[in-house]
């Protein structure tokens, strides 16, 4: 039975790691050709395009443009981001050998980080439910999301505070599949639990909304020098009809 699980977990995470690579970059290489044929920074916008690089930085790591929006909703949002930063470094642990000084000093933060994760996750999940405008749009997809990330948050605190699973031979496992080899998971109820639940948001993660995170970067009010009366704008396929017409 042991044997059987290590090989289907085995086949699982490799399919899934394919799944979230190859798609990530369709998705990232979709991004990149989808053509901007307006000038539409969200002003006041950078003039420069290190003001943009600093100003997407700002958004990517501070989300600037949701603190000054909704301090209540960024104060959510912040804590399951920080939290989910520090889990998935010190989840590194169990990819190398040897553990770096980084993910060293993420060890003592990961219990605290897992229970910030799931307490940002439930008020998240409790405005889209409590909040009527909210709860209008928000579809199923977006509560299956959120559910899904609290199966994982949830399962694994179970596992580092109550639960305690063979992280000796997780680390194994793991190691042995990024050099090709095959080493036995341990045959944990739960554990099989938090992995599968893992696998599969790495599989629908490409085709998710949760691709906000690289979808960011491509965007035009973002991505834009506030510059229309200096240079004029166009896109790739408006230059080439111009120069034919």
């Amino acid at each position: 039975m042991g044997g059987t699980l290590t090989i289907f977990f085995a086949i699982l995470f490799a399919v899934a790691a394919s799944v979230l690579v190859i798609g990530l970059g369709l998705k990232i290489a979709q991004y990149a050709r989808t053509p901007a044929p307006l000038k539409i920074p969200t002003t006041p916008a950078p003039l420069t395009k290190p003001g943009v690089a600093l100003r997407l930085a700002r958004e990517a790591l501070l989300f600037e443009s949701l603190f000054k929006s909704n301090k209540l909703l960024w104060v959510m949002a912040a804590l399951f981001h920080a939290a989910l930063a520090v889990v998935l470094l010190r989840h590194g642990r169990y990819f190398v050998t040897e553990i770096g000084s980084v993910v060293a000093l993420a060890q003592p933060l990961a219990q605290p980080a897992g229970l910030a994760m799931v307490a940002g996750l439930i008020l998240l999940t409790a405005r889209r439910l409590i909040i009527a405008r909210v709860r209008y749009v928000t579809g199923p997809s977006d509560l299956l999301m959120l559910a899904l990330l609290l199966g994982i948050g949830i399962s694994g605190i179970v596992l580092k505070g109550q639960i305690h699973t063979d992280i000796v031979g997780v680390k194994a496992f793991f190691t042995g599949l990024l050099g090709f080899k095959l080493r036995p998971l341990p045959a944990d109820p739960l554990l099989m639990l938090h992995l599968g639940l893992v696998a599969l948001l790495m599989i629908v993660f490409p085709f998710s909304k949760l691709l906000h995170a690289p979808g960011l970067f491509f965007s035009p009010t973002r991505n834009q020098t506030d510059t229309p009366r200096e240079h004029r704008h166009l896109c790739a396929w408006a230059a080439k009809l111009e120069e034919k017409t």
